[in-house]
Order: structure tokens, then C-alpha cells, then sequence
């Protein structure tokens, strides 16, 4: 092994021998590696992005104009220019064309649709303020809007998910500095420079400056790993590096924050982001809303078939209602077609059901292997006790292997941040049924704790999209 990568093999802490060698090759790519074009990738995915969308609002318009009038009629191909002006506008303010953005698909589509909605309104309420409105077709209008919603959500995923290959590289580049024997995060870096006697912090000096600005050419993050005590240093090097500057601290691992939050110039740790914003829980709301009427109107023939078969089957009430824990770890009555005879009810879920189990009435059997005595819960929706997609809400004394739900993982409350969901991402990955070992709960608290992560509206369509292969499930009974 080359003198140079044991030197490397020794500040990240592994011993310099032929196995750390290899470790140190793979991982501490060259400096002359970093990509100079960085920087103008990131032009052509921002403009490619622009050009994208321009092309789907405008053709969208053209579209639906030439599909109506014969000829084309000049108001709508107007009336798509000035949605566009004015989404160009609304885009930039609201980061529909930012870095993190390009980044997520589903963050692109978000950003770039809610900006698109908001662009057309405004367009429609200038027309009317300026009393030209009756110059415009409203159903050409309509299609043109639709199309444009459409094609920007398929367009914007494609455009994001293959970003890469469309600018011909990776605009967004970090490089981490790795200080000392601190040792870096697990991950893929493209670029790691370790500190040296030339890039220390702690020299207050134009030369450090420069050569950290040759490091940092082109990054847009740098995450920098060093000991407790030189943080600070860092901290102060990297505020004039003109790139987005991260300290990587190991001990917030645990923690897992979301943010810092600064109150009267004392920071602390976001350890909870609390509920989503007005906007987003009222398009959750109103979604929720949308879907369960809609529902109820649509399956009420369904619900009425169902009752019946229930009270000619065995005695007792058609619903079944037992207590859940919901939203901010507040107790709901949950309800659901009655599945089970009377006297065998368990009102507090202390037995799982299991496969035969002797409890189920003849409907029963039927209605849980369908999941048809799930229904009844579009009307805690519209109660407002649970939402269409979210973390199944659990009964208080379910257990996983003879344990409470809460004695198997520390992390099972933080669940509760958001309403219970008629279906949630653990449902539509197959993780339902019996919860007989600590695994079931461990792989649905893993599934619900991802949901939490950055809600979007997308995700719950999608989530609810692929409910209906899950409907029939083998763990459903």
C-alpha cells in the first residue's frame, strides 16, 4: 500500500494494511475526479425544467383549442401565454425550479402543479375583473387546464427521475471534508477531501480560504466531519464559502431532528415538525372528504347488502365499535362492519384475529378476507377521526410476542403525529393481518415512520392507487 493511502487509512481511524487500502481507494476519490461543470449541469437542468414546462402549459392550451374550434381560436392560445407568464412567476417565488426540487420527483410535481393551479386561477379572475372572460371558451379553458395539470405531473417525474442522463451528468454535487480521525457518515460521496496542515480552519489566512475555495468549486453542499472542538472553526470557515455548509454530528443520531429552529437568538433542535401547514391540511382535508362521500354515495347499496346479511346471520348490532388510539395519542371509537358474534367481541384488542379463528361469524369471514368490514370507517373520515391514508390506528392493548405495541419499540408513538388512515403505506406493502412476532409491528412501524416523512399529496393518491391490489390479501382474515 502507497504511503499516501496509509497516511488516508490512519486519519479515518482503519489500520494501514491491504484491506483498508482498498476501503481508501474506493472511498477518497482524487480532487482532479470533481466535475468543474457542476455548475452549469445545474443551469441546464433548471433551464431544461423552465423549457419543459413552458412547452407542456402552452401545448396543453393548443392542444385543447385545436380539439374544439375549428379554426383555432386566438383567445385561447392567449389566455395559455398568460398562464404561463404568470406561473413563471409564481413558480420562481414558491422554488418549483429549486435545487431540492430537482432532486424529488414527487417534491417537482408538487411544487410545479400547486404553482400551476394557482397561475390559472389568477388568469380566470384577471379575465373576469377585466370583463373579457366571455372572449375565452370555457371548455376549451377546462381541457387546456386539465392537460396542463396532467402533463406537468407526468413530466415533471419524468424529467426528475432521469435528470442525470437528460443534462449528461450529476448537477448537484457534495463534497465531504473529512478532519482529523473524525469518521465520516456511511454513504456514497462522490467527492472526499481529507484536512490537511493547508485546509485547517483554524488558520486565519488567504491562502486556506483559497485552496478551500478549489475544494469546494462547483459543490453545492459540503458536510464537514471533524472533532466537537473544531466545529466551531468550521462553522466559521464555511459561512463566506458562498455553498450550503453542514457539520456532521453524530450524537443527533438518536435524536434524528428535522431542523433548527432559532427563538430570540438562542437555537435549538426540531425534534417534531407538529402538524402540516394550513395549506397542506386543508388539500389532506379536503381530500379525505372527496373520497369518502364520494364513496359512501357509490357503496351504499353495498352497505345496505352487507347489513342485512349481517343481522340474518347472528344476533347483535350490524357495527362493531372499539376504542383506537388516534391523532396526538387522543382515543376514538373506531367502527367496522361486525365480524364476530357477540358474546366473542373484543372490545380492547387484547387477541389478534387468527386464521379459523372460531370468533367469526360466517359473514365475518367473508367481509375481513375482502376487507368489506373496513368500510364503515369512511364515516370516522368524515367525522374527522381518521383520513383516507395514514398509520393504521391500533387498538390499546394489542400485542406483538405477548408485548404491547409500545414495550416492543420506543419509536411506536411517534406514529400518532398524524390521523389514522383508512390505508396506509404498511397496507399496501402487504404488512397486515395477525401481529404474532415483534417483526409484523417492526416492519408496519417502519412503513408508517417513513409516511411521516414529508407529506405530499401525490403520495396518498398513489398509496391509495395501489390499495385496491392489496384488498385480497392472504394476511386477511
Amino acid at each position: 500500500m502507497s504511503r499516501e493511502a496509509a497516511a488516508h487509512a490512519d486519519l479515518r481511524g482503519y489500520p494501514a494494511n491491504d484491506v483498508a487500502a482498498d476501503v481508501v481507494e474506493k472511498t477518497f476519490e482524487p480532487v482532479s475526479g470533481w466535475r468543474p461543470s457542476a455548475p452549469r449541469l445545474r443551469v441546464r437542468a433548471f433551464a431544461g425544467l423552465m423549457a419543459l414546462d413552458s412547452i407542456t402549459i402552452i401545448s396543453s392550451f393548443a392542444a385543447a383549442n385545436w380539439m374544439r374550434n375549428s379554426p383555432p381560436n386566438p383567445a385561447a392560445t392567449l389566455f395559455g401565454f398568460a398562464v404561463l407568464a404568470i406561473y413563471m412567476l409564481i413558480a420562481g417565488n414558491r422554488h418549483a425550479f429549486a435545487a431540492d426540487a430537482l432532486r424529488s420527483p414527487f417534491s417537482a410535481i408538487s411544487r410545479g402543479v400547486r404553482a400551476l393551479v394557482i397561475a390559472i386561477a389568477a388568469a380566470i379572475l384577471a379575465a373576469f375583473l377585466t370583463k373579457t372572460s366571455v372572449a375565452f371558451p370555457r371548455l376549451t379553458i377546462g381541457m387546456g387546464a386539465v392537460a396542463a395539470v396532467v402533463g406537468m405531473c407526468v413530466f415533471r417525474y419524468w424529467f426528475v427521475t432521469h435528470l442525470d442522463t437528460i443534462v449528461g451528468g450529476n448537477p448537484f454535487q457534495t463534497v465531504v471534508i473529512v478532519d482529523g480521525a473524525a469518521k465520516p457518515p456511511k454513504g456514497d460521496f462522490p467527492v472526499v477531501v481529507v484536512s490537511d496542515h493547508e485546509l485547517d480552519p483554524t488558520f486565519n489566512d488567504p491562502r486556506m480560504y483559497l485552496r478551500m475555495a478549489e475544494k469546494l468549486n462547483g459543490a453545492d453542499r459540503v458536510l464537514v466531519v471533524c472533532e466537537p472542538a473544531r466545529r466551531l472553526a468550521w462553522a466559521r470557515a464555511l459561512k463566506g464559502a458562498n455553498v450550503q455548509g453542514e457539520l456532521y454530528m453524530p450524537e443527533l443520531e438518536a435524536l434524528l431532528p428535522t431542523g433548527i429552529a432559532i427563538d430570540h437568538g438562542s437555537p435549538s433542535v426540531i425534534v417534531a415538525s407538529g402538524p402540516l401547514n394550513l395549506a397542506d391540511r386543508a388539500t389532506k382535508r379536503a381530500f379525505d372528504l372527496v373520497v369518502a362521500v364520494s364513496a359512501l354515495v357509490i357503496l351504499s347499496p353495498l352497505f345496505l347488502a352487507v347489513a342485512l346479511w349481517i343481522k340474518l346471520d347472528s344476533k347483535g348490532p350490524v357495527l362493531f365499535r372499539q376504542e383506537r388510539i388516534g391523532r396526538a395519542n387522543q382515543m376514538f371509537k373506531i367502527l367496522k362492519f361486525r365480524s364476530m358474534r357477540v358474546d366473542d367481541c373484543d372490545d380492547v384488542g387484547a387477541r389478534s384475529t387468527s386464521r379459523d379463528d372460531d370468533r367469526v361469524t360466517r359473514v365475518g369471514r367473508f367481509i375481513r378476507r375482502t376487507s368489506i368490514d373496513e368500510l364503515p370507517q369512511l364515516l370516522n373520515v368524515i367525522r374527522g377521526d381518521m383520513s383516507i391514508v395514514g398509520p393504521r390506528p391500533h387498538a390499546t392493548a394489542s400485542k406483538a410476542q405477548d408485548k404491547l405495541f409500545w414495550e416492543v419499540d420506543q419509536r411506536y408513538w411517534e406514529r400518532h403525529a398524524a390521523k389514522p388512515g383508512l390505508t396506509g403505506l404498511a397496507q399496501v406493502r402487504g404488512f397486515r393481518g395477525a401481529t404474532a412476532r415483534e417483526i409484523d409491528l417492526r416492519n408496519r412501524l417502519a412503513s408508517d415512520l417513513e409516511y411521516l416523512q414529508g407529506w405530499s399529496i401525490w403520495r396518498d393518491l398513489k398509496i391509495l392507487f395501489f390499495t385496491a391490489r392489496v384488498v385480497l390479501h392472504e394476511n386477511a382474515f
